[in-house]
């Protein structure tokens, strides 16, 4: 049996209703204009009626009964004359139109004295870019005019451009580098200094657009971002950038911002990450960030090269296999994270050949991530051992196979110090705090679309994923919870992605700075008055109990010299894991982790 059609009613009513709609509009719009005399009419009679209503509240009570009589007057001698009344409506028409009329004054339909001023000398500027002394038709020469050469502009309350439009000949070199970098100098210095631009080079139509961009926001905390499990947030940028939002909360406000998402793992083009920036510009912040997001689905190994304990908020805890800040035990983890890479990737390839999926073992991301291993480089030379970014070569090379990813932040200008490597395989790059155009280009592979300014705050910098495009970036706000320096937010919005710590399997706990125990004392005994106020008494007495006492924070003292438990369990790992005293030399990562707490700290962590 053929199937009937559905009624042309049901089948095109989105086509209807939007036509419908057109319709409507367009009569409302129709009926406006016709309607306008009598609209203009009407407002000014209210507006009439305004007036003589606040005359009456204004006039004396005492003298009411006196414009009474006057106005009754009025109103006998208009009614006497000939033709009054209809004088009388003509007249008060005229006023009720005249009051009604648009009083918004109208906008200048050209710049004023000191916008033209400076839109002449940016013209005089461009003249010896844009001319030439063959052109028998010049559209750039000195003592003309500017109206052909900019054809849209828009300035700020401070008489600065926000919007420019240039036309350039078509004679100009706008294919080469090197002219339009002349060009944007020449812009950011006319244009006003200590602000972003993006230029935008039209080539077939032979425009220049000029923008300023407005700053990216600085207020956004640490948090749990929606993504998908192999989605990292490294940042956010600019709205026409990318095509996607993440909602986020700051405080009670909840508003959507672009992200920059860097994917990872076996699809992912771009599996390793390089950092870069000058000290202070948040590098171990980004790296902060990504740790906390790699720990809701997989292991992390942290090398810190700094040794300053920027990392000490994640010893101990769940999926953090380990955090060293000495020689030595950067170099047994390296080489237990180049083993664990070996042997996850012939379980893959055995389970392959077996026709079976990959090992539970062998899913779980694996993220090794180093804070400046050039410092590292500098002490193996002088104590003559093995550089640590040597044992790199397996994880990068083959990390992505396997499920393991690496993060390298160092200095900007320590880009050379690195070793091949890290910088053939790690294409996707961030470069934070303030650098110049050529430094911007020699870290990215590529110019920045934007002019790079001089004073950045924290955080803030570009970014570039392969061979795309170089994004504005600004990294969440992920500073150290034991910095004294933090703010109580930020410190408890850390606090609160962190993981539990974990219990060692002998039971042992190595001992606690006395400063945070005794924070932890205090906030305990807190608390327990707070719940003995809030207790009713009993009725008869018993003998109090005596409180417990407090147990000492967890904090891993000991560096392992053999290799590290692997995620998976003792059958994973390579070798049975040995902990040994540790050896004289290098600071370990103990004493990094060991340094007092602040109380603040301890305090929004136990509550």
């Amino acid at each position: 049996m053929a199937r009937r059609p559905l009624p042309r009613i049901l089948s095109n009513g989105g086509a209807q209703l939007a036509r419908s709609r057109v319709l409507a509009r367009t009569a409302a719009d129709s009926a406006t204009d016709v309607l306008q005399p009598l609209i203009t009419i009407g407002r000014g009679l209210r507006r009439l009626a305004a007036a003589g209503r606040s005359r009456w509240t204004e006039t004396p009570k005492d003298r009411r009964g006196a414009l009474l009589f006057l106005v009754a007057s009025v109103v006998l001698v208009v009614a006497l004359v000939p033709y009054g009344p209809l004088l009388a409506v003509i007249a008060l028409m005229a006023a009720a139109a005249w009051q009604g009329r648009d009083r918004t004054p109208a906008t200048p339909e050209g710049p004023d004295d000191s916008q033209t001023q400076r839109l002449q000398s940016l013209y005089e500027a461009l003249v010896p870019y844009f001319s030439l002394a063959e052109d028998p038709d010049p559209l750039y020469a000195h003592g003309g005019s500017w109206e052909k050469a900019f054809p849209s502009y828009e300035f700020d309350g401070g008489g600065r451009f926000t919007h420019l439009v240039i036309r350039y000949p078509a004679y100009f070199t706008d294919g080469e580098a090197g002219s339009r970098t002349r060009i944007e100098h020449l812009l950011t210095a006319k244009s006003g200094r200590g602000r972003e631009y993006h230029f935008t080079w039209d080539e077939e139509a032979n425009h220049l657009t000029v923008d300023v961009l407005a700053a990216l926001p600085t207020d956004i905390a640490a948090q749990r971002f929606v993504t998908a499990p192999g989605e990292t947030v490294l940042g956010f940028t600019d709205p026409t950038r990318v095509q996607r939002t993440l909602p986020l909360t700051h405080g009670e406000e909840r508003r959507d911002v672009p992200p920059v998402v860097w994917r990872t793992g076996i699809r992912s083009t771009e599996p390793h990450l390089l950092v870069l920036g000058r000290p202070g510009t948040g590098t171990s912040t980004l790296l902060r960030s990504v740790a906390l997001q790699a720990l809701h689905h997989g292991d992390i190994l942290i090398v810190d090269g700094g040794g300053t304990g920027e990392y000490a908020c994640l010893v101990g805890r769940d999926g953090v296999l380990a955090v060293e800040a000495g020689l030595t035990g950067a170099l047994t983890s390296l080489e237990w994270a180049a083993a664990e890479t070996e042997r996850r990737l012939i379980s893959v390839n055995r389970a392959r050949q077996e026709g079976q999926p990959a090992p539970d073992d062998t899913r779980r991301p694996l993220w090794v991530l180093l804070d400046r291993p050039s410092a590292f480089t500098h002490l193996a030379t002088a104590e003559g051992r093995r550089d640590p970014q040597s044992l790199l070569q397996v994880p990068l090379r083959h990390g992505r196979a396997a499920h393991v990813t690496v993060v390298v932040a160092d200095q900007l200008d320590a880009l050379e110090g690195l070793s091949d490597g890290v910088r053939q395989h790690t294409r996707a790059r961030v470069v934070l705090g303030p650098a110049t155009a050529d430094e911007l280009t020699a870290a990215l592979g590529a110019p920045p679309h934007t002019t790079p300014v001089d004073q950045v705050p924290p955080g803030r910098g570009y970014a570039r994923l392969g061979t795309g495009a170089v994004h504005r970036l600004q990294v969440p706000a992920t500073p150290d919870p034991y910095d004294d320096a933090t703010s109580d937010a930020h410190r408890q919005a850390v606090l609160d992605l962190l993981p539990p710590r974990t219990t060692p399997a002998d039971g042992e706990r190595a001992p606690v700075p006395a400063e945070a125990e005794a924070a932890e004392a205090t906030a305990e005994a807190k608390a327990v008055s707070m719940e003995k106020k809030a207790r009713p008494a009993p009725n008869r007495t018993e003998p109090e109990e005596a409180p417990a006492e407090p147990e000492p924070t967890p904090v891993a003292t000991e560096t392992t010299t053999g290799a590290p438990e692997a995620p998976g369990g003792p059958e994973a790992s390579a070798e049975p894991a040995t902990s040994d005293p540790v050896p004289a030399g290098p600071v370990p990562v103990t004493a990094v982790a060991a340094e007092p707490v602040p109380a603040k700290a301890v305090a929004a962590e136990a509550s």
